[in-house]
């Protein structure tokens, strides 16, 4: 079985959220995965990815996001990592419906949690978040397209 690494950091603007669900799909079609997984991992990604623009940075565009996929042995691994200001409660943070922002609904983290087998939430207050999901799929030959 093959083994890939991707290591991506870009500055913090939402246009890049939409990239970020552009390269998990391709990578998703590389992987030959059914179209539902790759909707489910486009999701779980876009949000990590919005969370650490909008929550962690306030959306301010003066910042990177660092975004890494690994893929080996039948895992997906994504890391997605901020420098931001961090989560003070990551347990409240990841109960559904909470947001420290009112127009959003709250619901990143549950998606994450749901489309993903397992998600870690690691934080420190005014040093950043990293966002760890861990999806397994069945020995899947990679193609050469």
């Amino acid at each position: 079985m093959k083994t890939n690494h991707i290591s991506l950091t870009f500055t913090s603007i939402s246009e890049n959220v939409a990239l970020t669900r552009l390269i998990i799909a391709s990578v998703g079609a590389q992987l030959d995965l059914p179209l539902n997984d790759i909707e489910e991992l486009k999701v779980a990604v876009s949000e990590a990815v919005s969370n650490a623009i909008i929550h962690g940075y306030s959306n301010s565009p003066d910042y990177i996001v660092f975004l890494d996929l690994d893929f080996e042995d039948g895992t997906l691994k994504i890391e997605v990592r901020d420098e931001g200001c961090g989560i003070a409660n990551i347990e409240q943070a990841m109960q559904p419906a909470y947001s420290t922002d009112p127009e959003r609904m709250g619901l990143g983290f549950v998606f994450m949690q749901s489309f993903m087998d397992e998600l870690q939430v690691e934080s420190t207050p005014e040093v950043g978040t990293t966002v760890t999901m861990m999806k397994h799929f069945k020995q899947i030959p990679i193609s050469s397209h």
